[in-house]
């Protein structure tokens, strides 16, 4: 577990954002498998969330589409809420930072995090603007 003090800016990135933070096992499981689609991402302290994933993911929702809600669980912080979230995610082996995409409580995009290294972020948000476009 980080100190609160480090990650809070990291959480607020999202947070101003948009995205709402899930930090339990029960609001993960009201969240995701809910009606619509519902954008997880996975937030990390590492330097490929700082550059990549989150300019990513913020970028990618002032797109004209998209999903019903956008919602966050903090890696190396709430384990439980994260555990759950990754739960959802199955097959994908747990990454952070990740994120992903569920229609009617399914599965239907990831990005892994072997996919956000090295990136550009707007490649990235690219990725995710395509499957908000295809699926909400």
């Amino acid at each position: 577990m980080y100190p609160e003090y480090l990650v809070a800016p990291m959480r607020q990135e999202l947070t101003d954002a948009g995205f709402q933070e899930l930090k339990s096992v029960e609001e993960v499981d009201s969240a995701i498998p809910s009606e619509g689609t519902v954008f997880v991402v996975v937030n990390s302290v590492c330097g490929c969330a700082a550059a990549n994933a989150r300019p990513a993911a913020r970028f990618a929702v002032e797109n004209g589409k998209k999903p019903s809600k956008l919602v966050t669980v903090f890696a190396g912080m709430e384990k439980d809420a994260v555990d759950k979230a990754r739960d959802y995610m199955l097959p994908y082996p747990p990454s952070s930072p990740a994120m992903a995409l569920f229609k009617d409580g399914k599965l239907v995009h990831m990005i892994e995090r072997h996919m956000i290294e090295g990136r550009p972020a707007q490649m990235i948000a690219d990725n995710l603007i395509a499957a908000f476009d295809e699926y909400c």
